[in-house]
């Protein structure tokens, strides 16, 4: 099968969101420019450069978490896992502007110490982020998308103390959790180790 988008792929579901999978969930929270606390999860998101540490997630129209963070240049990464699914899937609902979804979904908000937003106080990881560039995509004609790009520099990182293992990350152990197609998600259950050609 081959298929341009631009001319549709004849298919019953589009398959480009589980082709390019899994895809790490950015579960974002925000204040809004009243100081109102916002919370949802975006899974066009990613770690984009290390030095310095940069996160991009993206918003397929100028919905409130992105609207927040290019208005008061500050957001929070917070790790989804899977004991955490149920509440990340209930703070993607649609609320009106101002209206919190750590509240509507009964999820505890933390402090964050470098930034104002709140962060999710059981995520077992949580970024926090000042913006370093916002703009609105393009096509390749040069029109307007309607869908925007948010990046942000790491300025401070929490991490539970029973999700370090030797010094490591784990990931396992956090059960984090990854965006699929269409409504498929996979929890991270096993990994793998190997050297790269230049390693010493």
């Amino acid at each position: 099968m081959f298929y341009e988008p631009k001319h549709g792929h004849g298919l019953p579901h589009d398959p480009l969101k589980a082709i390019v999978a899994p895809r790490p969930i950015g579960w974002i929270s925000t204040l809004d420019t009243q100081g109102r606390p916002n919370l949802a999860p975006y899974s066009f998101f990613n770690l984009v450069h290390t030095r310095p540490a940069l996160l991009a997630f993206t918003s397929e129209t100028l919905k409130h978490s992105a609207k927040n963070a290019i208005e008061t240049g500050e957001f929070v990464f917070n790790l989804a896992t899977r004991p955490l699914f149920a509440a990340m899937n209930a703070s993607s609902g649609s609320l009106p502007e101002g209206v919190s979804e750590f509240a509507a979904a009964g999820i505890a908000e933390a402090p964050s110490r470098m930034v104002k937003p709140p962060r999710v106080a059981l995520s077992p990881a949580a970024l926090e982020c000042r913006v370093t560039q916002a703009m609105e995509m393009t096509d390749l004609d040069g029109q307007p998308s309607g869908g925007w790009l948010i990046i942000g520099q790491v300025v401070g990182v929490h991490i539970a103390e029973a999700v370090l293992n030797n010094g490591h990350f784990d990931a396992v152990a956090a059960q984090t959790i990854a965006r699929c197609g269409y409504r498929d998600y996979a929890e991270l259950t096993a990994l793998f180790a190997a050297p790269r050609p230049d390693d010493a």
